[in-house]
């Protein structure tokens, strides 16, 4: 057996899921919005949960990120 990594040893979100409203709300733009970043796959990914859009907080944090401008460049 090999040691356990980060993955297996680190506490899973227990946080709700954020539905496609809450996420616009989060971000300050039109639930239509959402619905067009997912239909493209440009937005933070979705999971669908029967026929809703759910969302990680982890996930949402790291697409963000990835959003920010390089003003160094």
């Amino acid at each position: 057996m090999g040691r356990p990594t980060n993955r297996q040893t680190a506490l899973p979100d227990r946080r709700p899921l954020l539905s496609a409203e809450e996420l616009a709300d989060y971000l300050g733009v039109p639930l239509s919005t959402v619905y067009v970043w997912n239909h493209r796959r440009q937005g933070p990914p979705a999971l669908k949960v029967g026929r809703h859009l759910r969302y990680r907080w982890a996930e949402v944090a790291t697409w963000l990120q990835e959003q920010a401008i390089d003003r160094a460049a």
